[in-house]
């Protein structure tokens, strides 16, 4: 394997910040980790794996190795009581891999459709849209693991999954390196279209006739391209902040300030609300800082409109948070991982 000094890593981060790694290595085979960590440049504490780069924030030159993560390949490995399991190399670009599985005639993973990203940082993220989170479908995680330099399979329950969380944000983070997902998929499709604006789409598009995975995939493809700017036209990482999950009682009494605001209870008693909602109430939609910009049709992305430096987005970031907070006393934090973390809301 070879490691480069002092690559650009511009066009290997989706929102386009302007950041050089120290040292790199293209992955293209999960089989050559237990050299890689054996090389001098190579420390388990620093080290950053990188996949799509849709959920990092490069606020400087990185100062030590990046691994981008390259292995590909997608198999079925087996089926049993009516699911078919499918493995994904975590290199494979998440959308495509949505696509073949369509192709495949399964189903399950058609609302995630046009994330961006890659295989392996779904389970981290637990990557979700349209009333379906990852979670939800993946069987097991096959990492290798940086305490016993050997390769070991996560089951479900072993990921601690939770809303735009799971054990590789936490204690799994710096220990496991995810090599492959697999899905547990259907073959009997039944359409979830009950989240937001998908059910009126897709019957539109649909014209009275059944519903297909296809259908839905498309519904949502079209529905997030006239709402989320494509990151190769206008950099972004997506949604920029996490949907906030707030008391019920602080949601009671925001609801009868607010009766149109979105809310969401949840089976825990507590209530999730629309960060772009209350971003958008406070008039922020095309609120521009240095390069750094408020998309104008979606509250929820931040933009890289003209260059942005990092400090440009810190202080819009910072900007949307204070005005939120102070209007609605809800805290906003940011779903995409800011390196170094120190910058991090």
């Amino acid at each position: 394997m070879q490691l480069e000094e002092y690559v650009d890593l511009t066009a290997l981060n989706t929102f386009g910040l302007r950041a050089r790694a120290r040292y790199f290595a293209a992955l293209a085979d999960a089989a050559d980790l237990p050299a890689l960590v054996q090389r001098p440049e190579f420390d388990r504490r620093t080290v950053l794996w990188l996949g799509g780069g849709s959920n990092v924030l490069l606020m400087q030159d990185y100062p030590a190795l990046v691994v981008h993560m390259e292995n590909k390949g997608v198999r079925e490995t087996h089926r049993s009581d009516g699911l078919v399991y499918i493995e994904a190399q975590a290199g494979e670009v998440w959308h495509d891999f949505v696509l073949h599985t369509l192709d495949m005639g399964l189903c399950g993973l058609e609302n995630l459709s046009l994330i961006p990203g890659t295989v392996g940082a779904a389970p981290v993220q637990n990557i979700g849209a349209y009333g379906v989170e990852v979670k939800d479908l993946i069987h097991s995680v096959r990492c290798f693991d940086l305490d016993t330099l050997d390769f070991v399979v996560l089951g479900n329950a072993d990921c601690r999954f939770a809303y735009r969380d799971s054990l590789f944000k936490h204690s799994g983070k710096g220990r496991y390196v995810i090599c492959a997902v697999t899905f547990a998929l259907k073959t009997h499709f039944s359409a979830n279209a009950r989240y937001g604006d998908l059910a009126a789409v897709l019957a539109e598009r649909c014209a009275g006739r059944a519903a297909t995975a296809k259908d839905v995939s498309a519904a949502v493809c079209a529905i997030r391209s006239e709402k989320l700017p494509d990151p190769a036209l206008l950099g972004n990482v997506g949604s920029f902040f996490k949907n906030p999950i707030v008391s019920a009682a602080q949601a009671a009494a925001l609801q009868a300030q607010y009766p149109d605001m979105p809310h969401y209870p949840q089976a825990d008693g507590t209530v999730k609300l629309a960060a772009g909602w209350l971003i958008d109430q406070c008039r922020l939609k095309g609120f521009q800082i240095g390069g750094a910009a408020v998309h104008e049709r979606q509250a929820l992305v931040l933009v890289n409109k003209a260059q942005a430096a990092a400090a440009d987005v810190r202080a819009l970031a910072d900007h949307v948070r204070e005005r939120v907070e102070a209007r609605f006393g809800v805290i906003l934090f940011a779903e995409p991982d800011w390196l170094p973390p120190s910058f991090g809301i």
